[in-house]
């Protein structure tokens, strides 16, 4: 990928937090931290990788993508708008009555949501189901899902992963975002993920790690690589921080779910269109 379309994602990046985080703040509650924790990787999914029509949402050749944690439907909605699905203003509608974009994602509501999610792990059920639909289908295209680190826990993931590897979904790509964190706190004091690099591996899963996953540059070459895998479903691992690019929320610890004023919003603008140091 060449240095402009690296620096066109960066400037998606941005759009894509302000939009999260003034969506959030116009409600006044929301799932701040494991919004803010994906939006590189949303952004590089809308912003470049994935397949899409956005004035045929329902394109049959389309890539298709399972945000398996529901509640940080915000940063898919933030990229959605972006990128011409519905219109911008609708943003200020999030989790209102009549809205078309409720707080967990649901695909009959929301143009561009490809799977209703919100109870954990049921998304990755979902997407790997899809997976194998296109396979049969001969459809040539790829389903992408991603999933918390906390929603690791969940044996449906491992179920998934089962189904995954053993019908040889070489174009699954799952992408975990690995924050450390949950909603009652980290991770490894409320249950140790462990090594889970390791633990898809053994599954039969082709394993990625990407060292910051707020790169774009390193979230795009992992997705790459991934596509480059003929037999095996592929689990990319994204060590990010939950809360990212919002001061508000870095500075408590219990930031899954919290209040965001305005002028929170506004000073995560701020951070955001600050000079890189």
């Amino acid at each position: 990928m060449s240095q402009d379309r690296y620096s066109k994602l960066e400037d998606f990046v941005k759009e894509v937090r302000k939009k999260t985080l003034f969506q959030i703040a116009t409600l006044g509650i929301g799932h701040v931290g494991g919004c803010m924790s994906i939006v590189e990787t949303i952004a590089c999914l809308y912003g470049d990788i994935l397949k899409l029509d956005p004035k045929n949402p329902n394109w049959k050749l389309r890539d298709r993508f399972v945000l398996s944690k529901g509640h940080a439907g915000p940063a898919m909605y933030a990229a959605l708008a972006l990128r011409g699905f519905f219109p911008m203003e609708e943003l200020e509608t999030l989790n209102k009555p009549g809205t078309r974009l409720p707080s967990h994602t649901d695909h009959k509501k929301t143009p561009g949501v490809d799977m209703t999610t919100g109870s954990l792990a049921q998304g990755m059920s979902s997407a790997v189901g899809i997976a194998l639909a296109c396979k049969k289908e001969g459809i040539d295209n790829y389903v992408f899902c991603l999933i918390g680190d906390g929603e690791s826990q969940e044996g449906q993931v491992w179920e998934a992963a089962t189904f995954a590897a053993h019908y040889g979904l070489n174009r699954f790509i799952l992408l975990v975002d690995k924050n450390g964190r949950q909603l009652d706190g980290f991770t490894d004091e409320c249950m140790s993920v462990g090594q889970l690099g390791g633990k898809f591996q053994q599954f039969g899963f082709n394993v990625i790690e990407v060292k910051d996953g707020h790169n774009v540059k390193q979230i795009c070459e992992a997705v790459e690589k991934a596509k480059l895998e003929q037999d095996r479903p592929t689990a990319i691992i994204l060590n990010t921080i939950k809360a990212y690019g919002c001061p508000a929320a870095s500075r408590i610890v219990n930031n899954h779910n919290m209040k965001l004023s305005m002028a929170d919003y506004e000073e995560a603008c701020q951070a955001i269109d600050a000079p890189a140091a």
